[in-house]
């Protein structure tokens, strides 16, 4: 499967596509453009984007083209064994999981666009892009230049959906080594970046990341941060890489910065937990539908508690900059979800349903931000359990080394099962309780955050509990 890319009317905003499909046999071919993108567990219908499709055989003949779902169409192939499709898409979404366009930059997400044969989902892809503005190409991919041309390659299209691309005339770029692996970072947006601190800061929490699990599990890893002009907070973890969109650009490079440490941390430890160590439901991926599992707790919400945790332990956080990140995580949960109907279990199958909306009161949980208080307790469930000889970490390369490294993806079972090697007799009343229980976790957040050595306090403010922490006194 192969495909370019040409953006021929600066206006519009519609970038004009060839999907090419070789060693075809069938009469009639069913065409798939994914409903949905990893990292992002709901359904997003891309095709309400394309418009204007086409097919043609590779010597010109037309051939019938119809769509027979909402983003599968139907292809009379004529005993043609090559086809070309031609569409338009519409490019103009600004966040880090969509495509966007204008005469001087370009962001794709190819999983946006590229229509695919479920039979050839393993197989190299092929992507060529014409761009008038490409000078500066951020991806994890593989490519060769000339001109506006760029050709991309991919081992399957898995590769290819997961591999976000900025093209820019105006890109900023910095590597660095850490433990033997490079990283990129790449920064699209009109600010100044004082890169000596940069660079320092993203090593330290690299290294306290790869210390974790002894590894990295990619050569070469990219952050790739596209700075806009409005207000905006959203990352999505790739294989190799990170897409971050943050904003606005305008305001002081510190006042920032602490969100784009918050962001990287979190997006970087996605590298092991979920696009390593994977759920096995989801395990391949099937785009054309709901991925229904329960343990979005885990891929969430431990990487959100790790991800701000690992900035304070390697010192890139201090102790007050740490309780006022943590502090927003308990406030989030206790005084919105505090008496919510659902479990962390119910909730993270629901994420299809309604995760990424507000929602009715009372009902759902955050697995982000529940899930990030249940990593909490556990790792204090652990330091009780071996008398503070082993925390959190070990339970994670417990994961990496039986299910991410291996590749075959864990079960909410597996995850019990390891969870109970390092907890013991508590095991059955975690998952009782802060799992598949529906009851307040305050009183086991109040035991856990001494392990942290900081303190809860409850104070009443009108008709709202709030939540917050104070760290003990040195």
């Amino acid at each position: 499967m192969n495909y370019k890319i040409s953006y021929k009317e600066p206006d519009t905003k519609y970038l004009h596509i060839e999907a090419t499909f070789s060693n075809i046999s069938q009469k009639l071919l069913k065409v798939n453009l994914p409903a949905w993108r990893p990292g992002r567990y709901e359904i997003q219908n891309f095709a309400k984007n394309i418009r204007n499709v086409s097919c043609k055989a590779l010597n010109g003949e037309d051939l019938s083209i119809k769509k027979v779902k909402k983003d599968i169409w139907q292809v009379k192939t004529e005993g043609h064994s090559e086809i070309i499709i031609h569409y338009q898409f519409y490019a103009d979404i600004q966040n880090a999981g969509g495509s966007y366009v204008e005469p001087n930059f370009l962001y794709l997400n190819p999983i946006n666009f590229c229509m695919y044969l479920e039979n050839q989902q393993n197989e190299p892809c092929e992507l060529n892009i014409d761009f008038a503005a490409n000078t500066d190409i951020a991806t994890g991919m593989s490519f060769q230049k000339k001109g506006n041309t760029s050709t991309f390659t991919c081992n399957s299209f898995h590769d290819l959906v997961d591999s976000p691309i900025m093209i820019s005339s105006a890109i900023q770029h910095k590597t660095y080594m850490c433990q033997g692996y490079k990283f990129h970072i790449w920064v699209k947006g009109k600010i100044e970046i004082p890169w000596d601190k940069v660079l320092l800061d993203f090593e330290k929490f690299t290294s306290e990341q790869i210390d974790v699990f002894g590894e990295f599990p990619v050569k070469e890893y990219h952050f790739m941060l596209w700075m806009m002009s409005k207000p905006y907070y959203h990352g999505v973890e790739h294989h190799n890489s990170t897409m971050m969109t943050l904003g606005p650009d305008a305001q002081n490079f510190d006042e920032i910065y602490v969100d784009i440490l918050g962001l990287a941390s979190h997006e970087l430890f996605h590298t092991w937990n979920v696009k390593k160590i994977r759920p096995k439901e989801l395990l391949p991926y099937d785009y054309s539908k709901e991925n229904y599992f329960e343990t979005c707790f885990v891929a969430e919400g431990l990487t959100t508690f790790y991800g701000d945790w690992i900035l304070y332990r390697s010192g890139v956080f201090n102790k007050e900059q740490y309780q006022k990140e943590l502090e927003t995580t308990l406030k989030r949960h206790f005084e919105a979800s505090n008496k919510a109907s659902q479990s962390l279990l119910n909730s993270s199958f629901d994420l299809w349903l309604d995760g990424y909306e507000k929602g009715v009161p009372d009902r759902k949980v955050s697995v982000y931000h529940k899930g990030a208080i249940a990593a909490l307790i556990l790792h204090h469930l652990i330091q009780q359990n071996s008398d503070n000889k082993n925390g959190l970490d070990d339970l994670m390369r417990e994961l990496w080394i039986n299910y991410g490294k291996p590749f075959k993806g864990y079960s909410y079972r597996d995850y019990q099962n390891i969870s109970k090697k390092f907890i013991g007799k508590n095991a059955s009343n975690y998952f009782k309780d802060i799992i598949a229980g529906n009851q307040s976790i305050k009183n086991q957040t109040k035991a856990a955050l001494e392990s942290l050595n900081f303190q809860f306090v409850e104070e009443s403010k009108d008709t709202i509990s709030l939540a917050y922490l104070k760290p003990y006194s040195d």
